[in-house]
């Protein structure tokens, strides 16, 4: 969660530059940027720390992380007033054709896993498809809290994930 939504603070679409950030640091160094043991101390590691960015990072994925994860939503990367462009301009992306992208014609995936069923997870370790799920219980309490008519026309389910 970006730094304003941890806060209660009003947002906008520059949550999902900070979120996009937080993806690609993952994806690239393995690891969360911001740790706690506790939500508590996640949130305060969110809106005052910076993440530690390794020395095998490259530069430009370095620039183009610490420009999504600016704790300034005005500023972020995404944003019109950020000094640093646009997002698709960043020198991380030097070699993608946006041209190409758009009208979906770029280049295909390196590997593309074939699925027997919408559910098949066998290019998935073992060590996470054998895990238990643990889910956490929420109180009754908390869940009567929660505004349902938010939810009035959710009523989604993907015919491809129920028996």
């Amino acid at each position: 969660m970006a730094p304003e939504v941890v806060s209660g603070k009003n947002y906008n679409q520059s949550v999902d530059w900070w979120s996009f950030g937080i993806m690609l640091y993952e994806m690239l160094v393995g690891l969360t940027p911001f740790i706690g043991l506790d939500e508590d101390e996640l949130f305060w590691a969110i809106r005052t720390e910076e993440p530690y960015y390794p020395r095998f990072l490259e530069p430009d994925a370095k620039e183009i992380i610490k420009w999504l994860l600016v704790k300034d939503p005005a500023l972020r990367l995404g944003s019109p007033e950020c000094p640093a462009g646009g997002v698709c301009s960043q020198p991380f992306f030097r070699r993608v054709d946006w041209y190409l992208v758009e009208r979906k014609q770029h280049d295909p995936p390196p590997f593309r896993p074939t699925l027997l069923t919408m559910a098949d997870c066998r290019y998935f370790e073992d060590d996470y498809t054998t895990l238990p799920a643990r889910l956490t219980d929420i109180p009754d309490d908390v869940l009567a809290e929660v505004r349902q008519d938010r939810f009035a026309n959710f009523d989604y389910t993907n015919p491809n994930m129920t028996d």
